[in-house]
């Protein structure tokens, strides 16, 4: 409280103590303030609404607000008939300071998680104990600051029978954290729901942003930007939080581990922007970076890039970028009516944040035709797949062919620990597995010599117990020409995933098992990652 708002709190206490014809007393006047923790207990003190300010053997001079019952004031007379007791009415910021020093506020130790820790049971009681202690509004910034020391991508609140579990996904694999009582937990969605606009007693799924910067007890600041999706289970309202890092140097081309091949075709796409660019893949997948990355090469004085989002997640200077909420109903808050909206205000670069439904695929395409580069998400199990879901939404149609650039689909695996890993002989059937990847390569890939070859295992250490450090993209794309723009520019039948695949490998693309495969050649990964993700 500043002085002057502190000033202005007793010049009125002593007006009302004035009139109910009270004595009335500054405490922020008392240089040394007594206590006398023998003559009540803390929590009589705080229910009754009094305060000791001095006491000797014969008088006691009790401290009052102007919430004190006169019922209490007598009763206290009735309770310390040796001394004689009066009283004097204080301030309630004078009451406040009193109890401050009276009952403390207990320290929070903000207990750091490590990787080494992360999912053993005694970080599991230690963070449990944490978050049980700390302050309501500090409880969704420590969670978050604790999942960007772990690099971690997003926050999962499970419900369970007796509590809530909370986990993190680090490098794509979830690691338990800790448990809340169900009491805590509601404290914790309050501040969620608060934050986020989303409401504690919806029966519906809903999604959220927040984007705040909170200064815990400990003094730390820390940056709150996240993605929130809550959901009602039997035991309670789930809730899943994905972090974003607003450092733009994260989201550059050269920070993909794209293949001279990929970079050569995104690099032809920057030079001359038109054309639809879609990158697929399911939630998770680092389909945002991979998107911002390319948008953000674009950036330039000469071209104007709008985007179209659900909600925005990174902001970058030089672009402009339009939030859309689509749960709304209306026209205006469609994703089709905000791209012919910004059509209109003649952009080089659209990004459409995901492409939905048929109306907005089609308005896409017909962006792409008309000199635009258009960047969209969509979701799909791969690239070809990617096609054969956007013909289901909208029918054959022969703006394909012309529209589409690229597309690319991609997942994450998770990188070995180069200072870790073990080298190890393969099975036999280890390498025929793998034999039969390389041998159904495209012609145009070089074949790696699998004699006498050595493959890696995670190795552990105090420090990283799981091996694993960081994760790599595995992707596949291909471009509108060669046997795959001959089938679809001539189709015989409908066509399947499974045609329009094989046309994309005699073009010249390798599957992401391919490149998975030789990532685990390489050493980057292992064979075990690469089933986890891809299967």
């Amino acid at each position: 409280m500043s002085e002057d708002a502190r000033f202005d709190e007793e010049q009125k206490t002593q007006r009302r103590a004035r009139l109910v014809g009270m004595d009335y007393l500054d405490t922020s006047q008392l240089g040394n303030k007594q206590l006398f923790k023998n003559i009540l207990t803390n929590d009589e003190l705080e229910q009754l609404k009094v305060i000791p300010i001095q006491a000797d053997q014969s008088h006691i001079l009790f401290g009052v607000t102007n919430n004190t019952s006169r019922q209490t004031m007598s009763s206290l007379e009735q309770r310390f008939t040796d001394q004689l007791i009066k009283f004097s009415m204080i301030s309630d910021a004078g009451f406040r300071e009193y109890m401050r020093l009276y009952n403390p506020p207990q320290k929070v130790v903000y207990h750091d998680i490590e990787v080494n820790t992360a999912g053993s049971e005694q970080l599991v009681r230690e963070v449990s104990q944490t978050l049980e202690t700390v302050r309501a509004d500090d409880m969704l910034a420590y969670l978050t600051a604790q999942a960007h020391r772990l690099n971690a991508s997003d926050i999962h609140c499970e419900n369970q029978e007796d509590n809530v579990r909370i986990r993190f996904r680090v490098d794509g694999v979830l690691h338990p954290i800790a448990n809340l009582t169900k009491e805590k937990y509601r404290i914790l969605v309050s501040a969620v729901a608060s934050a986020g606009n989303v409401s504690t007693a919806s029966e519906e799924a809903q999604q959220g942003h927040i984007a705040q910067k909170v200064k815990m007890a400990d003094g730390n600041l820390v940056d709150v930007n996240i993605r929130l999706e809550t959901v009602p289970t039997i035991n309670g309202m789930d809730i899943v939080m994905r972090l974003f890092n607003m450092n733009p140097e994260m989201y550059r081309l050269e920070r993909l581990g794209l293949s001279e091949r990929e970079r050569a075709i995104i690099d032809a796409i920057v030079v001359k922007p038109s054309g639809l660019v879609m990158v697929v893949g399911p939630t998770g997948s680092g389909k945002t970076t991979t998107l911002y990355s390319i948008m953000n090469s674009l950036i330039s004085d000469e071209r104007k890039i709008i985007t179209i989002e659900d909600p925005v997640e990174y902001q970058f200077p030089g672009i402009t970028q339009i939030s859309v909420r689509s749960t709304e109903k209306g026209d205006d808050s469609s994703f089709a009516n905000k791209l012919r909206a910004v059509l209109r205000l003649d952009p080089d670069v659209v990004m459409v944040g995901e492409i939905r439904d048929m109306d907005t695929a089609r308005t896409a395409l017909q962006a792409a035709l008309t000199g635009h580069l258009v960047l969209a998400t969509f979701h799909a199990s791969s690239a070809a797949a990617a096609l054969t879901r956007l013909a289901d939404i909208i029918g054959q149609n022969p703006l394909f062919v012309s529209a589409i650039r690229l597309v690319m689909a991609q997942r994450l695996v998770r990188c070995l620990d180069d200072s870790l890993k073990q080298a190890y002989q393969p099975s036999d059937e280890e390498l025929q597995h793998i034999y039969q990847v390389i041998q159904s390569l495209p012609g145009n890939i070089e074949k790696p010599n699998l004699e006498g070859l050595q493959l890696y295992k995670p190795g552990s250490s105090t420090e990283n117990p799981y091996g694993y450090s960081g994760q790599i993209a595995i992707r596949e794309q291909f471009t509108m020409d060669g046997a795959i723009r001959h089938i679809l520019e001539n189709p015989t039948k409908v066509l399947s995933t499974e045609d329009i695949e094989a046309a994309a490998i005699q073009s010249g693309m390798r599957t992401m098992l391919q490149d998975g495969v030789l990532k685990v050649i390489a050493g980057q990964t292992t064979m075990d990652e690469l089933y986890r993700v891809i299967g």
